[in-house]
């Protein structure tokens, strides 16, 4: 099965939350944050301007992004783990 998000949607695969902190103190997984990082898996094909034309993603397949902290809709695939946004929730490009 694969996703195909719609309008201006994007599929991105978070980034895994950090296990341990930066003094080697093991997390609980209620103690982990949720990640704001991801890869663009799949983009969808723009939304509809008001005139008719389709305005183009500004992200493409592939890019790694930071996203809004509670934006989004989680799907799982298997062992996978996506989330769903609008376009307007990316927050920058990781370059």
């Amino acid at each position: 099965m694969s996703f195909r998000p719609l309008g201006d949607r994007v599929l991105l695969k978070p980034v895994k939350a950090e296990e341990k902190t930066a003094a080697g103190i093991f997390l609980p997984d209620a103690a982990k944050e949720r990640p704001q990082q991801g890869e663009v898996v799949a983009v969808g094909p723009g939304r509809i301007l008001d005139n008719g034309e389709r305005a183009e993603l500004q992200v493409k397949v592939g890019d790694k992004v930071f996203y809004a902290k509670f934006s989004g809709t989680e799907l799982k695939q298997g062992d996978e783990e996506y989330l769903v946004i609008s376009e307007r929730d990316i927050l920058a490009v990781v370059e």
